[in-house]
């Protein structure tokens, strides 16, 4: 009877005579091996194409070793990059030789994430399930396993501490820190902004679950995931998308006009629930201004497309403009917001056919681990400053009455002179989001993610052996260390958050380490990068290529915001200068060339 009743326990995993089951809960399997149980008290580490082999894959192969011995740390690498300016100004100036770093770039990061996907929060292996079914957000690394002694496999407490506690203990804010970057709030919406295209989880069915259908920089957020959203925002008009116009500017139509789902409280009044591709963006003006700012280039490069192709209908302006909407935005992502967080003094490049020579997939699929990182709540600050007056969050919440009140020239000058807090260090986290916070913390458990030191180690970083040497410094170090008791248990999002900031930068070390890999693979995977699509004709042409490879942020700024105000991804307090050059493919629908006094409401019937 005993002997049946052991076999049943262990068919049902009863967690009081086999919590140490698993013998895959101590992580044995290293180098990014894969570990495989043999029976209850067994294991075996799959070392195929790891570069090292043994008991453990702890044994580097020749080739390994060598390349092990002569590669720099990441921390070298930054360090190079950053400074030498002198040395990085002859560089960019040299065609192959700046060609030859940025290839490195794109291959050794893209080259971290793994395509196709291997896991998901109810797989830890190889199944046809994880890599088919595109609801679930893909996994870097493996859920713990529910057999397993402790949250963290095998290390740390039985029970991790209360999120609350962590939150308050190293996350929140006491003083505003500011970003020694000089990052500012142009960033902090746009970041937010671009990342809810395909940062969409399914609350309903946990955090582990997306809502989105595509896995990348679609423009789902300018477009709509569906295409009946899509249909209800268009004009079915010379390709673009339905508008009015205020006080002479070009704005989204109403929810009103385009019968679009939007996310608004009961008071907001009809004329300003404006309507957009997310159903989100109505929640804070910073994102209805970017959302503004894509509604009206779409609508201009239209314009640009009509004049070189009389010939075309609506369906193919439309589709083509959002094919350039879609290169505009990886270029600027790559050249001004990937450099800007990056710090380096060497000039990257967005050209894709620098991978054309290389093993490179064009798909992607977001993880879950890339979606919790991506949570850099410290940026925001204790409040809104615009045109010299200040909003409270609960003023600017759900008020688009401040974007018509200043204009589309009164925020992009504002935030472009505010600047964000720093992510890293801990203790910046604004308490008007601290909620937010906690859930990232409580999500990430329901997730059952591994532990801080073994997202280093994947991502080929050696691991912390100390909460001091995580943090830099004593006071947040032992804090850390009553809540969790063991550096190996220390949590990937709020250890993301207190680790050290490299020298005067926003993000610690492991920030970029994880986050790149991710966004570059993103980007450069999406289909238009690849050699079929990359031909001028995918964009109606050299002019259409052309709007693509000319794009920056200030130059969709210019085309799109009255005044070609001065802007970046970092304060700016230079005078606006006089002369400003944009992008020649500048078109009827510029401002500039509206007119005041007509207030155009066009719309399509509903398919």
């Amino acid at each position: 009877m005993l002997a049946r009743a052991l076999l049943l326990c262990a068919a049902l995993a009863c967690p009081f005579l086999f919590a140490a089951a698993n013998p895959c809960c101590s992580n044995p399997c290293q180098n990014r091996g894969v570990c495989m149980s043999a029976g209850f008290e067994r294991y075996k580490c799959d070392c195929t194409r790891t570069g090292f082999y043994g008991e453990n894959c702890t044994t580097p192969e020749f080739l390994t070793w060598i390349k092990r011995s002569l590669k720099p740390t990441p921390n070298t690498v930054h360090y190079i990059l950053t400074h030498f300016k002198g040395v990085w100004t002859i560089v960019n100036k040299i065609p192959f030789l700046r060609n030859a770093i940025m290839k490195y770039v794109l291959t050794s990061r893209s080259h971290l994430i793994e395509s196709p996907p291997t896991y998901n929060v109810h797989y830890g292996y190889k199944s046809w399930e994880a890599f088919s079914n595109l609801s679930y957000y893909t996994r870097a690394l493996p859920p713990v396993a529910n057999d397993c002694p402790t949250p963290m496999g095998v290390k740390g407490k039985k029970e991790l501490p209360d999120s609350k506690d962590v939150v308050e203990k190293v996350l929140l804010r006491r003083k505003f820190i500011p970003d020694p970057q000089g990052t500012n709030m142009m960033f902090t919406f746009f970041a937010q902004h671009f990342t809810h295209q395909f940062f969409k989880t399914d609350h309903k069915r946990g955090p582990a679950f997306t809502k989105g259908l595509g896995h990348g920089v679609d423009l789902n957020h300018v477009y709509g995931e569906t295409l009946d959203r899509q249909h209800k925002l268009r004009l079915f008009k010379d390709g673009k998308l339905k508008y009015q116009i205020i006080d002479g500017e070009m704005y989204p139509p109403t929810v009103a006009e385009t019968q679009v789902s939007m996310i608004y409280p009961p008071h907001v009044p009809e004329h300003l629930r404006f309507a957009v591709g997310q159903e989100l963006f109505g929640m804070v003006p910073g994102l209805m201004m970017y959302a503004t700012i894509w509604l009206r280039e779409h609508n201009r490069v239209c314009d640009v497309l009509r004049q070189e192709h009389p010939e075309w209908d609506d369906e193919q302006l439309f589709q083509t403009s959002r094919l350039i909407l879609i290169g505009e935005t990886i270029k600027i992502v790559i050249e001004d917001y990937v450099q800007h967080l990056s710090g380096y003094n060497f000039k990257l490049k967005f050209d894709p056919e620098l991978l054309f020579s290389q093993q490179f997939q064009y798909q992607n699929r977001i993880a879950s681990e890339f979606n919790t990182l991506y949570h850099w709540h410290p940026l925001l600050p204790d409040s809104f400053l615009i045109n010299d007056q200040e909003y409270s969050y609960q003023q600017f919440l759900y008020n688009n009455s401040i974007l018509l009140e200043h204009g589309l020239t009164g925020f992009v000058e504002s935030f472009s002179r505010q600047i964000a807090g720093r992510v890293a260090g801990g203790r910046n986290v604004p308490p008007a989001v601290q909620k937010v916070a906690q859930a990232s913390i409580d999500q990430s458990r329901q997730m059952k993610y591994q532990s801080f030191n073994e997202y280093r180690k994947r991502f080929l970083l050696r691991p912390y052996q100390s909460f001091e040497e995580l943090t830099g410094e004593k006071d947040m170090a032992a804090e850390l260390e009553a809540l969790y008791g063991d550096i190996d248990a220390m949590e990937l999002y709020p250890a993301l958050l207190v680790e050290k900031p490299r020298p005067d930068a926003i993000f610690g070390e492991t920030m970029v380490e994880l986050g790149a890999p991710f966004s570059l693979k993103g980007l450069m995977g999406n289909p238009i990068c690849s050699p079929e699509y990359w031909k001028p004709s995918t964009f109606g042409g050299e002019v259409g290529l052309e709007i693509i490879n000319s794009a920056s942020l200030q130059s969709l700024i210019c085309n799109t915001v009255k005044g070609c105000p001065l802007t970046a991804f970092n304060v700016q307090d230079t005078p606006h200068p006089k002369s400003v050059t944009i992008n020649a493919s500048s078109s009827h629908s510029r401002l500039d060339d509206l007119n005041p006094t007509v207030l155009i409401k066009e719309r399509s019937s509903e398919l």
